[in-house]
């Protein structure tokens, strides 16, 4: 695994794709770049060019055929035109697509024409997506043009587009610069658009941002999922229609401006987020994120422990597609909040955060994404190797591929030595993880209080990136043990590396059922959760807010998570009167070691009085066991303190073989 990581960062190191915009052997039959057209109008007119991805999410709940309402809703000028390719779904929702093949439509001051059609393309390919756009440029040009892509979206390495007839195969983003190239070659000091936007999920990513930044003026982009509704057609092409004299900024203003007033409108506005980025600025940022990544990485080579310190400050920073073992990991965070929270160390991170202010020029966001500043960046929450080899494929910049590259392995990659040199670091030293402690099955102690503790040492500061608790039903009788979830409800003394439970006999419930939970965002002035339940049947992971202001708990909302290939689940659906949910722990045997399966536990019908809240355990035996976990992904867990609850009361002893 570790040669296959070498491998592929030795390639990136040769193409230097993003990172400088030149242009490179492809891997597809797109053809290289050739000069632009140089009889571009000038005539103030304008044409987006909409790549129209529909998979399930047109398949299944029509959610393509509805933009497609809203636009035209819209009556156009003669000088707007809006190009569109649909294809990517097994099912269109409405009477005019075909799904068995690929289809071209004109949207203009005449109405919906169909202009073109062949046979079903893969919408995942670097070609297809270079076919649409060089039809577009060539039959429908315009002094302006804006690329709009719509489907699911996965961040810096999923990319976006993901075509569900094709095995939901989707545009990474070296296949994006691919086909933007061969039509509009990358140009810095003029970019033939005026904007490019992403009506999906994750994309408002600093990668995303480097890859465009030859190409348009202005990014449009989500860095958290978006919801069904996703952008308010009917509002921003109202307002070009209105205005055709607006120039790429102030299109991204209203797309923003409308998204977040149509997510106000169906109650999906609390974790939404939506940024406009001047593309023209984002050079100054890529500067400042390579110094961030060089900083940090001599920081590495001087104290083994701060990949761990990193690691404790990473979870306190939002991010975004859910990153849990159940909801599966996106790896990616907020890059503004990353460098506040790092700052203190790292000095460049200022540098990070004054670029970023000046090239995010506008931006929305929920009372639950309040640190959002408008780009993500990766970070291996998971310390997966696999998705790392993507991000080294598709991310942008050399020094955040070398520090993580040596905090996962251990090891340099290729080219690792000279990059070394180049800093003046002679070696590095071995960093420490739970490999090579002795933590598995840490023996707890009880206190006078009959709080449990583990006693791991000043050693656990330079290990570990995390700790928290997993609680377990004991069912001794009907030989079971029920896994009800994670939480950080802990004490931490990290600079003796003593950590206490604050368990009070409490957990998550709805109207008083009790769930299966997992903390997935850990922040000042609010936690999030991430509950997994069947709503009406389905597999459905409700998403659950603590506000430590108002000491209130609430339902966001529930979504499907991280399907295949890392695609986020672009719906958010909000609990209706009648819907009926069945919660979810996991089982697994009292006496013997099989693994934990899903379990339905109690069905309930949601009211209009539905709420999620703290509710008592009921009598019996409960079990927590203390998880640690290191920055390289390794985990391990203590040994067990036993509950006995019974009328309200708890009784705390440590387990004894």
């Amino acid at each position: 695994m570790k040669k296959l990581l070498a491998l592929i960062l030795a390639l990136v190191m040769c193409l230097s794709l993003v990172a400088c915009g030149e242009s490179q052997d492809t891997k597809t039959d797109v053809p290289p770049a050739t000069q632009p057209a140089a009889n571009k109008p000038t005539d103030g007119s304008w044409s987006v060019y909409w790549y129209l991805c529909g998979s399930d999410l047109e398949t299944n709940h029509g959610c393509a055929t509805t933009d497609l309402m809203e636009l035209m809703e819209v009556p156009l000028p003669e000088n707007v035109n809006v190009v569109i390719q649909t294809g990517g779904a097994n099912v269109w929702q409405n009477e005019q697509m075909d799904a068995s093949k690929l289809q071209r439509w004109l949207y203009n001051s005449e109405g919906l024409h169909l202009i073109y059609e062949d046979k079903a393309a893969n919408m995942g390919e670097a070609q297809t997506l270079y076919d649409f756009l060089d039809y577009a440029n060539n039959n429908y040009p315009a002094e302006k043009v804006a690329v709009t892509f719509w489907n699911h979206g996965g961040g810096s390495v999923s990319g976006a587009a993901f075509d569900e007839i094709y095995g939901l195969d989707s545009l990474d983003l070296v296949e994006m610069y691919e086909a933007f190239n061969a039509v509009w070659p990358a140009d810095a000091e003029n970019p033939a658009l005026e904007l490019v936007g992403f009506d999906t999920c994750l994309m408002a990513t600093v990668d995303v941002a480097a890859t465009f930044r030859h190409f348009a003026k202005y990014l449009v982009g989500s860095e958290e999922v978006e919801p069904g509704n996703g952008w308010l057609y009917s509002g921003w092409m109202g307002e070009l229609a209105a205005n055709p004299d607006m120039n790429g900024d102030d299109l991204g203003i209203a797309i923003c401006n409308t998204y977040y007033e149509g997510c106000e409108a169906v109650g999906t506005q609390d974790q939404a987020t939506l940024s406009l980025t001047d593309l023209s600025k984002v050079g100054s940022l890529l500067e400042a994120y390579e110094s961030f990544g060089e900083e940090a990485f001599v920081a590495a080579s001087q104290d083994p422990g701060f990949f761990a310190e990193l690691g404790r400050l990473a979870a306190q920073c939002e991010n975004y597609g859910g990153n849990t073992k159940d909801q599966g990991y996106t790896n990616m965070v907020d890059l503004g909040h990353l460098a506040r929270q790092t700052a203190w160390m790292l000095p460049s991170a200022q540098n990070v955060s004054d670029a970023l202010e000046a090239c995010v020029i506008h931006k929305v966001g929920g009372a639950y994404r309040s640190e959002a500043t408008g780009l993500s960046c990766y970070y291996s929450y998971n310390g997966d190797i696999d998705d790392f080899n993507g991000y080294i494929y598709a991310g942008t910049g050399m020094a955040f591929k070398h520090l993580y590259a040596y905090g996962l392995t251990g090891e340099l990659a290729e080219g690792g030595q000279a990059y070394l040199e180049s800093l003046d670091i002679q070696e590095l030293p071995q960093i420490p993880t739970l490999a090579d402690m002795d933590w598995e099955g840490a023996p707890l102690n009880v206190n006078e209080e009959g709080s449990a503790y583990l006693t791991l040492g000043a050693e656990a500061s330079e290990v570990l990136s995390g700790i928290g608790f997993t609680l377990f039903y004991m069912d001794e009788a009907n030989d079971q043990t029920l896994l009800l979830g994670t939480d950080n409800d802990l004490i931490a003394d990290w600079d003796n590396g003593i950590f206490y439970d604050n368990f009070r006999g409490v957990w998550g419930a709805i109207d008083g059922h009790l769930v299966y939970m997992e903390l997935s965002y850990e922040g000042e002035d609010y936690n999030l959760y991430n509950v997994p339940v069947l709503l009406n049947e389905e597999a459905y992971n409700l998403q659950i807010a603590y506000d430590f202001v108002t000491e209130e708990w609430s339902i966001l909302g529930a979504s499907q998570g991280l399907g295949e290939f890392g695609m986020a689940s672009k719906e958010l659906r909000l609990l209706e009167e009648g819907d009926v949910i069945t919660t979810i722990w996991k089982v697994a045997s009292y006496t013997g070691d099989d693994d934990f399966e899903m379990y339905a536990a109690e069905e309930l019908t949601v009211t209009a009085d539905t709420s999620f809240g703290e509710a008592p355990l009921f009598d019996g035996q409960y079990a927590m066991v203390f998880e640690m976990w290191d920055a390289a992904g390794n985990s391990v867990y203590s040994d067990t303190v036993t509950f006995d609850c019974s009328d309200g009361e708890i009784t705390t002893t440590v387990y004894e073989d």
